[in-house]
């Protein structure tokens, strides 16, 4: 692992991950089409309220449900929206729990200005605090998945008298952590497969239908999203990315680290976290479990859920018992 300020060496060839993902994604809604499993429809507008943010630019959020506990969703991405942890909707209002979807600025149904000087993790930090002040949530869980996960990280640390609790799902403390074992995976894939991938970058057709079709086989169902065919609200959301968010935050793919979070590492700060946290991950993750379970062992105040079933989407493909550790930990909290 590769210490904070490290720029990280790279030497794997491009993957364009938004192509291929997208192309799972009209793979899975054909699937749909044909008679597959059906998914549950776009939450209702209801609950609807726009924050105005101080840059004079607006994010969309709406809250589902009442209740004395509060819970803000922070989506992965960088870039993505909101819709793909709709499953939430289904789980939490109806147990008690007051839901805020919210997507961030750039991202879904927010507004997308062009000035890329705003896609940086202190102005989305800044961001969230925000929308918090502009919920009027006085005390809030934050439920952070992947890329939220590290807004989860860094708002605990600046602002912990506003959290009674902290979800962190599938996201390990550093990018140098996370992009080393996306390298493992990629390495660990049989042998004909690696040949294949490697004749195909030679030839320069990285960016070709066949290799985007291996990547998706062999590592994105395996380790984004088990569930075949990928749920609607899941594809919904893949194909609206904001790839300009996405390749400066991140690169383009998760092979290629070159974006502003690329020496992000808060390992020595995990001590410093004393919110009841919940630190979530899966055998199939894309974040290796022994980081998630390091992390657990680092965050004084805090249990630790690993999905023996699910992928870096547990929250679809093993959604009882991801869903039943949320609610077991939601339920210890107590009310601020």
């Amino acid at each position: 692992m590769k210490a904070l300020g490290t720029k990280l060496e790279n030497t794997m060839p491009h993957l364009n991950r938004r192509k291929i993902l997208k192309h799972a994604a009209l793979l899975a809604a054909a699937s749909l089409g044909a008679g597959g499993l059906r998914a549950a429809p776009a939450p209702k507008e209801d609950g609807v309220r726009w924050i105005r943010l101080r840059n004079g630019h607006r994010v969309w959020t709406q809250r589902i449900g009442r209740g004395p506990k509060k819970v803000l969703l922070l989506h992965g991405g960088p870039g993505l929206s909101h819709d793909y942890m709709q499953c939430f909707a289904d789980y939490l209002p109806q147990a008690g729990y007051e839901l805020y979807f919210y997507d961030q600025l750039g991202c879904g149904r927010s507004d997308k200005p062009a000035d890329t000087s705003l896609w940086t993790l202190p102005r989305y930090l800044d961001e969230v605090e925000e929308v918090r002040a502009g919920l009027g949530l006085d005390h809030m869980i934050l439920a952070g998945h992947s890329w939220g996960g590290i807004l989860g990280i860094e708002y605990s640390l600046r602002h912990p008298d506003r959290l009674n609790g902290l979800v962190l799902s599938d996201m390990t403390a550093s990018f140098a952590d996370y992009g080393a074992y996306t390298r493992h995976l990629r390495d660990q894939l049989p042998e004909p497969v690696r040949a294949r991938l490697a004749a195909l970058e030679q030839a320069g057709q990285q960016n070709g239908e066949e290799y985007g079709a291996i990547i998706q086989r062999e590592l994105y169902a395996r380790y984004i999203c088990r569930s075949d065919p990928w749920p609607e609200p899941v594809q919904r959301s893949l194909a609206g990315i904001n790839p300009v968010i996405y390749n400066q935050m991140q690169g383009p793919d998760e092979f290629t680290l070159t974006g502003n979070l690329r020496d992000w590492d808060r390992w020595a700060d995990l001590p410093r976290i004393h919110t009841p946290t919940l630190v979530m991950g899966a055998r199939y993750d894309e974040m290796n479990p022994d980081s998630i379970r390091r992390e657990a062992q680092l965050i004084p105040n805090s249990s630790l859920f690993i999905s023996e079933r699910g992928s870096h989407l547990a929250m679809w493909d093993d959604q009882k018992a991801y869903f039943e550790a949320v609610l077991r930990f939601l339920q210890s909290l107590d009310v601020l």
